[in-house]
């Protein structure tokens, strides 16, 4: 069996009693993706729930012109994955990228809802973190309507400095909704 060190920390003991943990993580199988591969394409139904172990990706669109905009950051610890794509079996809208070397563990939709139907803590730990999930993407949706681009930017770096530290700016400025000159202008503001 692979090492699974990461995943005994991701369904701990206090949730989930131990023969649930030996059913559960043998489960789940160790990719490795490179910079810039692809973990999901516009076009195609989400299959896999993925758990990322190590690295950083992220989530985008592409609008009307042509442009790459970022809709989500994905790092340590965090599920990666188009939820509305994977639950209502529907075609994404979005890409899933790496955007450094990530090492990733994956599970099947087919062994999710065996798991999610079969075992109570499975099932509402993956609740947990959808609703989490929602509920930060509607509070993204609303700052970008409602709070001026410095604000949003002190709230990611309040919130997720790992991403300010590792994401190119380029796609942070996206996701805040700005241009790369507004961000440069933002942090040069911020650092005086």
């Amino acid at each position: 069996m692979e090492d699974n060190h990461f995943l005994s920390n991701i369904f701990t003991k206090e949730l989930f009693k131990e023969e649930e943990l030996n059913s559960i993580i043998p489960l789940f199988k160790k990719v490795k993706f490179h910079k810039d591969d692809y973990l999901l394409k516009e076009g195609k139904v989400e299959n896999l729930y993925w758990f990322l172990e190590q690295g950083y990706a992220r989530s985008y669109v592409t609008d009307s012109k042509g442009n790459d905009i970022t809709t989500e950051f994905y790092s340590n610890g965090d599920v990666v994955i188009d939820w509305s794509s994977f639950f209502l079996r529907n075609p994404t809208r979005e890409y899933i990228q790496a955007l450094t070397d990530c090492d990733c563990w994956q599970l099947d939709f087919e062994t999710f809802q065996k798991l999610f139907h079969s075992i109570e803590a499975f099932r509402e730990q993956g609740r947990t973190r959808l609703v989490q999930s929602y509920f930060l993407s509607k509070n993204h949706r609303i700052s970008i309507i409602a709070d001026q681009a410095k604000e949003r930017y002190l709230q990611l770096l309040k919130g997720r400095p790992h991403i300010i530290q590792n994401i190119p700016l380029k796609h942070i400025a996206t996701f805040l909704g700005i241009t790369n000159y507004s961000l440069s202008r933002i942090r040069r503001e911020i650092s005086k």
